[in-house]
């Protein structure tokens, strides 16, 4: 027989992390299931080392950091933990079912944190990129780059941030973007300019030189210009964001907004007992943040406990309002 938990999160990055912690101080039996081999999501496998900017109290905090401390804040309580498992389908009855590709789990309700689905980088798409060994599209330690020629792909906060961390040990750091303008943090522009990485707007790149596996420079052109700039690196680094897949959520039964789900102020979606927190999820007014997921966690998990149990308050007492 299916064991059958209070509530099961579907996505186990910081948001999922978190709201299975707030779970187990509200008593509830909880399991975690997401299809990566790991706990922590994108911080923990593709920033292990960017210090992350939206987690209040903490100025310094990288990636790995935030997935150490949330793992930690889990460690007293018992977690049913399931990885490398795709959920395929929510079915209701007395208790939800979701089917996933490994099995089937039961549960009185179900969060689902499941950021912007399986996830993967934007490639470089130049001829014979995927050759070179030194080009990258995420950071495992950083401190293997230190007097090394570093270039940097991108104009959002990725690029940036890792521009600025790379300008302290490389030897040289070089960032190009394709327009003038950064979609970066403004504060995070305004200390790029005023650091020693050398800013190259707007240059798309053409091509690559190397061989042996190792690229040694890589040629752009300026936009709407004859102008070309080739720039030689040791290492490379592309940061043009990610495509994600959210797999069969279209199927689940759920209301959505293009690829998000629609939650109401309770984080309930439009099927009750079903709840959406973190990227996953969309309302009015919605700001995605780590931080906003980290807030939303607390009124699913209320909120589902209600739903299992109808005579529990939504809302119970906590220590800091006690």
């Amino acid at each position: 027989m299916t064991e059958l938990y209070d509530i099961t999160i579907i996505g186990g990055g910081p948001v999922g992390l978190f709201t299975a912690f707030y779970a187990h101080l509200r008593q509830a039996k909880v399991k975690i299931i997401d299809s990566l081999p790991q706990l922590g999501g994108q911080p923990a496998i593709l920033y292990p080392e960017k210090k992350m900017l939206d987690i209040p109290a903490f100025p310094h905090l990288t990636g790995q950091e935030l997935t150490d401390n949330l793992l930690a804040q889990l460690t007293p309580f018992e977690t049913s933990i399931c990885l490398n498992e795709t959920v395929i389908g929510i079915e209701q009855g007395e208790q939800f079912t979701i089917t996933t590709s490994k099995g089937k789990h039961a549960s009185k309700a179900v969060i689902i944190a499941m950021g912007g689905g399986a996830f993967k980088p934007r490639p470089l798409e130049i001829e014979q990129a995927d050759a070179f060994e030194n080009i990258h599209y995420h950071v495992a330690n950083i401190q293997q780059y230190a007097d090394q020629n570093v270039v940097v792909l991108g104009g959002g906060d990725s690029a940036v941030d890792w521009s600025l961390a790379f300008h302290h040990l490389a030897n040289t750091t070089h960032i190009v973007h394709r327009r003038d303008n950064f979609r970066a943090m403004e504060h995070s522009v305004e200390a790029l300019k005023a650091s020693d990485v050398t800013i190259h707007t707007p240059y798309v790149p053409k091509a690559l030189q190397g061989e042996n596996g190792q690229a040694t420079a890589i040629e752009f052109a300026k936009v709407k210009s004859e102008e070309t700039l080739t720039l030689p690196f040791d290492h490379l680094f592309v940061n043009y964001g990610f495509k994600s897949s959210v797999g069969s959520l279209k199927e689940w039964g759920l209301d959505l907004q293009r690829n998000r789900i629609l939650v109401n102020s309770k984080q309930e979606t439009s099927i009750p007992g079903i709840y959406a927190v973190g990227d996953c999820c969309f309302y009015d007014g919605k700001v995605d943040l780590i931080a906003t997921g980290l807030g939303e966690a607390p009124t699913a998990v209320n909120n589902a406990m209600h739903f299992i149990n109808p005579t529990e308050k939504v809302q119970p007492k906590h220590s800091s309002s006690l």
